[in-house]
């Protein structure tokens, strides 16, 4: 490498150092605990809130299209059609996310220790 582009490259490390100090400000120190909502909660209440957002979901959408079916003007069939699916793709989701906790949980069962 010639002198220039050591010095280019040095240059680069040196303001992406600065800018790791500047964002570490903000970030904890090394070994410095972080609590999360979602770390506080562990596994069981991260599964317990999908569900309820799933249900939400399904409820909203259910709401709006019995609003709909009532013959309110201010609700849309595009957007009964769009919270209609957004409420399926969430299901689906949380149904294939159950079905492979399953499977692991049947994997972990079934190993000789």
């Amino acid at each position: 490498m010639s002198s220039p582009a050591i010095q280019s490259a040095l240059q680069q490390m040196q303001g992406l150092a600065a800018q790791a100090a500047q964002s570490s400000a903000v970030q904890p120190i090394k070994g410095q605990h972080i609590a999360t909502a979602a770390g506080q909660g562990g596994f069981g209440s991260e599964l317990q809130a999908s569900i309820q957002r799933i249900n939400r979901l399904q409820q909203a959408a259910n709401t709006k299209s019995m609003a709909f079916q009532a013959g309110d003007p201010n609700i849309e069939l595009n957007d009964v059609m769009v919270d209609m699916q957004k409420a399926s793709v969430a299901f689906q989701m949380g149904l294939q996310v159950r079905n492979r906790l399953v499977t692991a949980y049947r994997d972990v069962m079934n190993m000789q220790v």
